[in-house]
């Protein structure tokens, strides 16, 4: 008779955890026929190993199984750098955080008066028509991209994203990164996303905000020049059309900054 615990039951609930995540890695960063072929692959070695016991065959796939292993860690190394990252930047583990934090009330205020000239900026751009493109780091590191840029290592100022962002400025075609409550770059370039349902009415500063949302778990805001209307882009989606109340208050709740 076959025994079934509550161990087995364990057993199996964390093996799907395992391949859900991995599943949801390999999506967003288009490599799911791959993660299929790999699944594919298990289940043969396990068929041909386990029920046939094929010894000559299953020897091969053991060997098959040890050297891929090693090869999709070095394939996909920057995809898995980034599942790790994305699992420490997980809203209950940003929680947990945050209870371990002193003078949390300080810390709410000193985020506010971070946040808030960030939206001011904002709106008086958006209500200028000027375009901008602002991605505030989050727990990925985003040194490749601040390294296409200017550093600008200063102090968040409603003014001075402003100026950055004016049409006669060198810089305001690039992207401001924020690092730490500070304006570390600006000028900087972003990888474009490829993806095919963006609406048309959407032009590049959208498709570069949504492709460092889809790298990364990077938070930008878009002010459209031909719209003068304020999106976001995060975790590879969009949140158009967004007041300053709005906008506000995504950023209290998503950014630890």
């Amino acid at each position: 008779m076959f025994d079934f615990g509550i161990k087995d039951f364990i057993d199996i609930f964390l093996v799907a955890v395992m391949l859900y995540y991995i599943y949801r890695l390999m999506k967003e960063s288009r490599s799911l026929n791959v993660f299929i072929g790999i699944i594919v692959f298990i289940l043969v070695w396990l068929f041909v190993s386990g029920i046939l016991e094929m010894r000559l065959l299953g020897s091969i796939m053991d060997k098959l199984v040890s050297v891929g292993v090693l090869t999709v860690i070095i394939l996909f190394q920057d995809d898995i750098r980034k599942f790790l990252y994305n699992l420490g930047a997980h809203q209950r583990v940003k929680s947990l955080t945050r209870l371990f934090r002193s003078s949390g009330k300080k810390e709410a205020e000193a985020d506010k008066a971070t946040i808030m000239p960030i939206v001011m900026a904002c709106m008086n751009m958006a209500r200028h028509k000027v375009g901008a493109l602002i991605v505030i780091e989050r727990v990925t590191p985003l040194d490749d991209i601040i390294e296409t840029g200017d550093i600008i290592d200063a102090n968040i100022n409603q003014r001075l994203i402003e100026n950055i962002f004016f049409k006669n400025s060198p810089l305001h075609d690039g992207a401001m990164v924020i690092r730490r409550k500070r304006i570390c770059a600006a000028g900087c370039i972003l990888p474009v996303s490829h993806t095919v349902n963006i609406p048309k009415e959407l032009g590049l500063r959208h498709r570069a905000a949504l492709g460092i949302s889809q790298e990364s778990d990077a938070l930008a805001i878009i002010c459209s020049e031909e719209t003068g209307r304020i999106s976001v882009a995060m975790h590879g989606e969009f949140q158009l059309r967004l007041s300053a109340e709005q906008l506000e208050s995504l950023l209290s709740k998503e950014i630890l900054l």
